[in-house]
């Protein structure tokens, strides 16, 4: 049981990683950068985006291994790193990344960006219903990011105010309306609560709490949480937005369908794209990005 732990890549240790990048810059006598991402879904739509053969993507699997990697090697002179993790609620709290060889994603992580990008009506005219997507009464990408900002301010509660709520595994159906895509807070809480067991959380200070973080100048981008617009999503392609059986918009399926819809066109229009330009500009002769 031990060694099977030890053999699963999720956990090496950041030094392990490290070592790994160190050994095929100087066995294997590769050259090229280095792409440092925080997990294996990260992984895959950077594949699509570097150059083949002038960048390798690595997967950290985690956000934190991923800086504490990215640090390793800086401490020890590595030349050629880049590592782009989520921005999380980092932008929100004032946080910047503490190197030029950090980055954060342009919204609240890559999902988020997905989503933000022509890919979400990729999907839609491939799996929703055309004349309930002409019907639905409200902006779809809007609806999605009025009733995941709500999950989003909770998310960052439970993080700020050290709830330890666990938000995998959650019953979106309990508090999501399937014909409107409205949420209810109050049934949220209750199933969050319920899935974290811990029923005893006094509610109203949980709401006090959300509030606080609220301002009228927040990029809701950033408050919301990828998986959470795509279950919402995945509700939506089952009644409002179409007839699909639940199995076909599985949030995990429907994030392989937004991953393959995302073209490095898309990518081309993001302040990321911009900033791993600038990033190459620094340090030449080291490139990431493909020349298409």
């Amino acid at each position: 049981m031990t060694q099977n732990l030890k053999l699963d890549p999720q956990n090496l240790k950041p030094d392990r990683i490290a070592n790994r990048i160190r050994l095929l810059r100087t066995q294997s006598q590769y050259t090229g950068s280095f792409l440092i991402v925080e997990g294996d879904t990260d992984a895959r739509v950077w594949t699509n985006l570097v150059h083949s053969t002038k960048c390798r993507v690595e997967n950290a699997y985690n956000k934190d291994k991923a800086v504490q990697v990215l640090n390793i090697l800086e401490q020890g002179n590595f030349a050629g790193v880049l590592a782009v993790v989520d921005a999380d609620f980092d932008i929100l709290e004032g946080t910047v990344p503490l190197s030029p060889n950090l980055l954060f994603t342009d919204t609240h992580d890559l999902e988020t960006m997905l989503l933000k990008s022509p890919a979400l009506e990729k999907v839609l005219l491939e799996h929703g219903s055309e004349a309930k997507v002409n019907n639905f009464a409200k902006d779809i990408r809007q609806t999605l990011l009025e009733s995941a900002k709500i999950i989003g301010y909770l998310r960052w509660a439970s993080l700020k105010f050290n709830y330890c709520l666990k938000f995998e595994g959650l019953a979106f159906n309990k508090f999501v309306d399937d014909k409107t895509l409205a949420l209810n807070e109050s049934k949220l809480l209750q199933t969050v609560k319920n899935n974290s067991q811990k029923p005893g959380l006094d509610e109203p200070k949980i709401t006090a709490n959300m509030d606080s973080l609220k301002t009228y100048t927040q990029d809701m981008w950033h408050v919301c949480c990828g998986h959470d617009m795509i279950a919402i999503l995945s509700i939506a392609l089952c009644k409002a937005l179409g007839s699909c059986n639940s199995k076909e918009v599985e949030p995990n399926v429907l994030e392989k369908y937004l991953r393959v819809a995302y073209e490095s066109a898309h990518f081309r229009e993001t302040k990321l794209y911009t900033a791993i330009q600038t990033w190459e500009q620094t340090n030449k002769p080291f490139q990431v990005l493909s020349n298409l």
